[in-house]
């Protein structure tokens, strides 16, 4: 009988996990430990598992899968960055990106297969959702970059299609599988959870996952104007957003990054900018100003260069710590905001892995 359609996805197993999977099996628990490590290292068969008797490998082969996505398409930006759009078992697609940066490697990865929160300048929400990611399939986006480029990547960023908090059972668990000791080993401070504010998900964040660094889309100083580009805002207003993250830093002791995508004559006046430092002068807090990345279907513009000089002077001047994030794979589509299952090329060709 045919049995590929029933195997189940080895990624997703922790390591006590594994240990019960080795029982089953009628295997000594001590090979969870192995058969783990091996995953972690990215192997692509269980045959490259040359400590692990054939039996057992045998054994896995016939009722489980290593869920590494296939690299349907791939593109390569001048500064360095890989787009790569991945494919999983069930056909479904994603985006994730491969960054350089002067302290190490990072991976941009998704959450979901689309997204429902429906903000008017991104384009991961212009398909809607199909469905959430499992940590199994967040950690094979990890491992399949690191086998594609050939790179290590200590660096995490949950910021590509979907809203990590609308996917939160699956974000935890990816959380405790790349962070694992016996396995990938990253360090949590160096994984970044992004969300648009669902207010829930940061309280329960801040209890169960507080070392991991947390950012907030907030792209206005005011419910008016973050409801314009935010249907998230008509649920979660602009004040309770507030008092959420200053609950936050308070119960964790960790800064929040708050992500401002600058958009032409929308968002970037001086007076959103003096209206900004008002709300956020005294917190632990950074403010990462994003020069919006135009998206093909929408109608919205970059800020001009002299208006974002201006906002990140006013934020300064009132003591707001601040950044303008430097835009990589931006003539390829990979950056942020630009995310979508796109199988087309910087010069329109498909390409096919």
């Amino acid at each position: 009988m045919d049995n590929t359609t029933t195997k189940i996805n080895i990624l997703e197993f922790l390591p006590d996990e594994l240990g019960s999977v080795m029982e089953e099996l009628g295997e000594k628990k001590f090979r969870a430990t192995q058969v783990f490590g091996w995953l972690s290292k990215g192997i692509s068969s269980f045959d490259e598992m040359n400590n692990v008797p054939k039996s057992l490998r045998d054994k896995l082969d016939n009722a489980y899968y290593i869920g590494q996505p296939e690299a349907a398409a791939v593109q390569r930006s001048t500064d360095g960055t890989v787009k790569c759009l991945f494919r999983f078992r069930d056909g479904a697609e994603i985006e994730s990106v491969f960054m350089k940066y002067s302290y190490g490697n990072s991976i941009c990865i998704s959450s979901q297969v689309g997204c429902r929160m429906g903000c008017s300048f991104c384009a991961s929400t212009m398909d809607g959702l199909e469905r959430g990611l499992s940590g199994g399939e967040m950690l094979g986006q990890v491992l399949a970059m690191r086998a594609l480029t050939g790179e290590d990547i200590g660096h995490v960023v949950v910021m590509g299609m979907g809203e990590p908090f609308d996917n939160y059972e699956g974000l935890l668990k990816f959380i405790k599988l790349i962070n694992d000791r016996k396995g990938y080993d990253l360090g949590l401070r160096n994984i970044t959870v992004s969300t648009c504010g669902i207010l829930p998900g940061i309280r329960q964040f801040a209890e169960d996952a507080p070392q991991v660094n947390l950012a907030v889309s907030l792209h206005a100083p005011n419910q008016t104007l973050r409801e314009r580009t935010m249907p998230v805002a008509k649920k979660y207003g602009y004040d309770e957003l507030m008092q959420t993250c200053r609950e936050y830093t308070e119960t964790t002791g960790r800064r929040i990054t708050f992500e401002y995508a600058l958009i032409d004559g929308v968002n970037d006046s001086a007076e959103c900018a003096e209206e900004l430092a008002s709300r956020l002068k005294g917190w632990l807090t950074h403010v990462n100003l994003i020069p919006l990345n135009e998206v093909s279907g929408r109608d919205y513009k970059t800020a001009a260069g002299a208006n974002i000089k201006r906002f990140r002077d006013v934020l300064e001047r009132h003591g707001v710590a601040v950044t303008v994030r430097r835009t990589l794979g931006s003539d390829i589509d990979a950056a942020c905001g630009q995310l979508r299952r796109n199988r087309q090329d910087n010069q329109g060709t498909e390409i096919n892995k």
